[in-house]
């Protein structure tokens, strides 16, 4: 299982070639992809075109869904954020420290392009796939 984060889908349902969208491609049918409240949103609230919207809308919600905050997740959430914040990582989405966090506590590797995981990765042991 692999979570996939809102900057492949985007890039993916926008056309963009990536290695990220190309592994992505390629997982979709091959492996479980978790997708999370938080992901699904920041996705589809993208999409102007109903017809888009609808496609991609049955693409999401065919995958294994997962709430990805609670109360103690949300704690947890927290204390990542404040020690990044100690080691001196400004954290621009807190969004992004919701995704990690979960995939962390969770197990789970995460593909994603966006460069605001990079601490994480490093600080709080994010795994991420190549």
């Amino acid at each position: 299982m692999i979570v996939v984060d809102s900057s492949v889908w985007i890039d993916y349902f926008n056309g963009t070639s990536t290695a990220q969208t190309n592994l992505l491609d390629t997982l979709l049918g091959n492996e479980l992809i978790v997708i999370g409240d938080i992901i699904l949103v920041e996705v589809l609230q993208g999409f102007r075109k109903e017809k888009d919207f609808q496609q991609a809308r049955k693409l999401l919600e065919s995958l294994f869904f997962q709430e990805m905050l609670g109360k103690d997740l949300a704690v947890k959430c927290v204390d990542n954020y404040r020690l990044l914040r100690k080691k001196g990582v400004t954290v621009r989405k807190t969004i992004d420290v919701i995704i990690a966090t979960f995939c962390i506590t969770s197990n789970l590797p995460l593909l994603h392009s966006d460069k605001d995981f990079h601490p994480m990765e490093k600080h709080l042991s994010l795994q991420v796939l190549p």
